[in-house]
């Protein structure tokens, strides 16, 4: 079973970036983050709404499990490539928080968290197995899905950022990337790409916005104001609605 495994996920045909499979899990992604949300807010009680919430929660959150679980069972787990130390893969882990429990808590720093992040996810996806690979699959679900859960908690449970949100999740970013610090010391990693920018998971180098802002370690620095800009724009929507809701 583990020769099995093994060869299951290291033989795939790569990832065409900017080709069909890359513009239709766009296209679709997009889609589903629109309409399921509306569909359930407008369509469904309010147990069915919960019961969908929850399964999107725990769709996310067993990505990132099975995931680890099948590199286990071949026996390519390595503890510098593979825990949780990444933000995207830290932030699948908590979503169940909102979408189960809906912690306004978590919701509000995953927020921009998630959507700060989503147009490099959705431009240079951190792919090497193009479709219908199972690390395919867990690239969009991983990231296109923790943004579905987003929507969906913003208009199904009706949770909104405020501009304290903001705050509180640009130190929670900041607190991430020390602890992402510290554990790259420990064992010698890269997580956060806090050491070198970004490979994908079989050691090849992939473009990113980090290639535009500078060498290392400066690129770490020029990050956080970009962060911050990320996170003004993933926040103005609710700023214009609030504004606009106060005029009348």
């Amino acid at each position: 079973m583990r020769q099995t495994v093994f060869n299951y996920l290291n033989t795939f045909d790569p990832f065409n970036i900017f080709g069909t499979e890359h513009i239709m899990a766009n296209i679709v992604s997009l889609l589903i983050i629109i309409i399921l949300p509306l569909y359930a807010k407008r369509k469904l009680n309010e147990k069915t709404q919960h019961t969908v919430g929850k399964v999107i929660g725990w769709l996310v959150f067993s990505n990132y499990i099975i995931w680890v679980g099948l590199e286990a069972i071949a026996g390519t787990f390595d503890i510098t490539l593979h825990l949780p130390v990444h933000l995207c893969r830290f932030a699948d882990l908590v979503l169940p928080l909102v979408m189960v429990w809906r912690s306004y808590f978590v919701y509000e720093i995953l927020f921009f968290w998630g959507f700060s992040g989503m147009l490099q996810a959705a431009i240079t996806p951190d792919i090497a197995a193009g479709f219908p690979h199972f690390h395919y699959f867990r690239f969009w679900i991983g990231h296109q899905g923790l943004i579905l859960a987003l929507v969906y908690a913003t208009v199904v449970y009706e949770m909104r950022p405020t501009f304290k949100s903001l705050i509180k999740a640009f130190i929670g970013l900041n607190i991430f990337l020390g602890v992402a610090a510290m554990v790259n010391m420990a064992i010698d990693a890269n997580y956060f790409w806090i050491c070198s920018k970004p490979i994908n998971h079989i050691g090849e180098r992939i473009p990113t916005l980090l290639d535009y802002l500078g060498p290392w370690p400066w690129y770490i620095l020029t990050a956080e104001f970009v962060a911050l800009i990320h996170f003004g724009l993933a926040y103005s929507p609710i700023y214009f609605i609030n504004k606009r809701k106060s005029k009348r």
